[in-house]
């Protein structure tokens, strides 16, 4: 009897133990490594509405032409705080659509780290880095040549519509109101980590591995709509099934395709244009799916 007793506890403690790890200590975790990200962002996008002349404005609204081939170029640094500072970024239209969406593309999140812990070669890791960009690079283009032929010219900077939607009382200075728009997107990205955390927790990656295992197509498309999941134990759990060999390298590229960390989590929390958000996840579901399958029919399994 007391042999059960202490079994029980043994489980509960583990499942305690667990919940603190994965749920709330690496949701705090998560949410501190964006905070300095999101600071340094407000407080730019604080300058250059009050501070930049007006012909500074001018040539960075002219300049976001060439926004998707340096969104491409910066998503695949692997660090989510870049597709946060995206997202806010293009609501206050310092950003074109296209650069958002080539950032959130190429974005990779953990998968840098888990390739060269598995001993992946120098080069079969830049040919995935490289393909991630080329794809958010060029489908970045085509979203802003396209939004041009229907829209005419790119909407001009209007970082107001942030500070109107968050009450950030501005006339207060450049820091405060950067410290106060900081602190309310990170505690609503902490809140809904712990959420999401506690989902992962409760499911298991082993799962979400049998139901994608040995299964072309549906595979890919279950990928790239779980890389919307704005949470790294995602694109550790695609990198892992790949090195594993329960899934393709198209099947996990398909996942971090979609996969823009908490960048997808704060374009909710700052953009209302809900149209406008669910255009970018829908963009960002058929890229994963499309360019996935096209590495599994270029066979980058190959690679590793």
């Amino acid at each position: 009897m007391n042999t059960l007793l202490h079994a029980h506890k043994d489980g509960y403690s583990d499942i305690w133990r667990g919940i603190f790890d994965e749920v709330l200590w690496h949701g705090l975790l998560d949410t501190l490594k964006i905070l300095p990200f999101l600071f340094l962002t407000y407080l730019l996008m604080e300058l250059i509405e009050h501070k930049a002349s007006i012909k500074a404005r001018a040539f960075m609204e002219r300049s976001g032409a060439a926004g998707p081939a340096v969104g491409g170029l910066l998503g695949a640094i692997p660090q989510c705080g870049f597709s946060a500072a995206a997202a806010n970024f293009y609501t206050g239209r310092v950003i074109t659509l296209g650069m958002l969406i080539s950032i959130f593309l190429s974005t990779s999140d953990e998968m840098l780290p888990i390739m060269i812990s598995g001993k992946i070669s120098a080069g079969a890791i830049f040919a995935i880095l490289g393909y991630k960009a080329v794809v958010g690079i060029l489908v970045g283009f085509a979203v802003d040549i396209a939004l041009r032929l229907i829209r005419g010219a790119a909407e001009p900077i209007n970082i107001d519509r942030i500070c109107e939607e968050d009450d950030c009382h501005c006339e207060n200075g450049v820091l405060l109101s950067a410290i106060h728009h900081t602190a309310t997107v990170g505690v609503f990205v902490l809140l809904i980590t712990f959420i999401i955390n506690l989902l992962v927790f409760l499911v298991g990656t082993e799962a979400v591995a049998k139901v994608m295992y040995d299964k072309p197509f549906v595979s890919h498309l279950i990928a790239s709509v779980l890389g919307l999941i704005p949470n790294c134990a995602i694109s550790v759990a695609l990198t892992d099934f790949c090195l594993e060999g329960f899934i393709t390298v198209g099947t996990m590229l398909s996942g971090l395709f979609s996969g823009a960390g908490v960048g997808i989590l704060v374009l909710f929390r700052v953009n209302k244009s809900y149209r406008e958000n669910f255009a970018v996840v829908g963009i960002l579901v058929l890229s994963g799916f499309l360019f996935g399958l096209l590495a599994d029919v270029l066979n980058f399994s190959a690679l590793l």
